[in-house]
């Protein structure tokens, strides 16, 4: 018999026991060295409205998959937006929407599996015993749901075959036709295309600067501190900015996993000042744009820092896919195309589900729509 378990800390757990479970192929946000640096760095914690609720499974006492989970108090950092549903459920059928049980990575709107279970261990049986304990564990709780941020497509047919409902999202990402260099990437668009992206690959060179990619090791203090205020610059940026994550946090995961940090800086080419960067994590098979920022505005600058030298290090690695984060038709001119991401929802309240489940049902509709334009119609695509 599957029994689950909730954890208040990863270090409950174990980096041992957690470590077992994953593969080469893991992303590197759900490694244990990055969730468990937003612990000790306090960038989650009751404080900040995501406390820790790790969900782990094991049978006969032996640790067989773990689901990263938060009780949130808010919506914020989750990048799949319901305020709309907390709104219905306060205004409109007076019940609480807060607290509610979130399995996701905090502040990280990437796709990979959210249970991480153990190699040769049957998959689909495990994410069928977490599907259909999530509304024992909701009630046991007292939370009003849970949410699935961001899931493989594999993993969330799975749990919606357990009852659960079916969200889509959009984003853009970019795959590799196995281009052989930039130049074949160009290829695959129109002449004027290609053109406009070239001019825009020559603005930083034509301005002074120099780009160049290194990973957590090779950052030093002064370089981290400088992609922290990057960092910065992008969030106190927008009303709706939020300082997430601290000093500490960009410290600590270029300590303790300095081959899955991947950096983009530019400089001025007399001075080696920095002056933009992009702060990336990077896997076996995908690079992950997370935060981009710069001291001056550049023409063209934040295509080359956080897509093109992206793109570049995608072809020279060999790998299979580039996520630059969310948000962004502007990415479609540039070579990321539209892609359906996931997530699965579980409300207790009858009401709420069955307004949520019709919302959900609309959206997914207007998704696969929009898709389908952008397949069939040669203005939006690329080439």
């Amino acid at each position: 018999m599957i029994e689950l378990s909730t954890h208040e800390t990863m270090r409950a757990i174990g980096e041992r026991d957690y470590s077992a479970l994953l593969r080469d192929d893991t992303p590197p946000f759900l490694s244990y060295a990055f969730l468990d640096a937003l612990e000790t760095t306090e960038c989650v914690g009751e404080r900040r409205g995501w406390l820790p609720c790790h969900l782990a499974l094991r049978k006969d006492g032996v640790l067989l998959a773990v689901a990263p989970a938060y009780l949130k108090g808010n919506s914020e950092g989750e990048f799949v937006f319901d305020w709309g549903w907390a709104e219905f459920a306060e205004g409109r059928l007076r019940i609480p929407y807060y607290p509610k049980l979130l399995v996701a990575v905090p502040f990280t709107p990437a796709t990979g599996p959210r249970l991480v279970v153990r190699e040769g261990v049957d998959e689909a049986e495990l994410l069928a015993a977490l599907g259909s304990l999530l509304p024992q564990v909701v009630g046991k709780l007292g939370v009003s749901s849970a949410h699935v941020l961001f899931p493989t497509e594999t993993q969330a047919q799975s749990l919606v075959g357990t009852g659960l409902l079916h969200r889509y999202g959009l984003q853009y990402h970019w795959r590799n036709a196995r281009y052989g260099s930039f130049d074949d990437f160009l290829g695959r668009f129109s002449s004027k295309r290609r053109n406009q992206i070239k001019r825009e690959v020559r603005g930083p060179a034509e301005q002074g600067l120099e780009l160049e990619t290194l990973d957590g090791g090779e950052l030093g203090s002064d370089l981290i501190d400088a992609m922290f205020d990057f960092y910065l610059t992008t969030v106190d940026r927008h009303f709706y900015g939020r300082r997430y994550l601290n000093r500490e946090f960009f410290h600590e995961i270029c300590s303790r996993m300095p081959k899955s940090v991947h950096v983009v800086l530019a400089k001025e080419r007399a001075s080696r000042r920095p002056i933009a960067g992009a702060f990336n994590l990077i896997g076996k098979t995908a690079l992950y744009g997370r935060y981009w920022g710069a001291y001056e505005e550049r023409p063209f600058l934040h295509f080359n820092v956080c897509y093109y030298q992206g793109i570049r290090d995608c072809i020279a690695r060999g790998l299979d896919l580039f996520e630059p984060g969310a948000g962004g038709e502007h990415k479609l001119a540039r070579g990321f195309e539209p892609t359906r991401t996931h997530s699965v929802h579980h409300l207790v309240d009858r009401r709420l589900n069955l307004a949520v489940e019709d919302f959900v049902r609309r959206e997914r509709t207007a998704i696969d729509q929009h898709l389908t334009a952008y397949t069939q119609d040669p203005v939006l695509k690329p080439c």
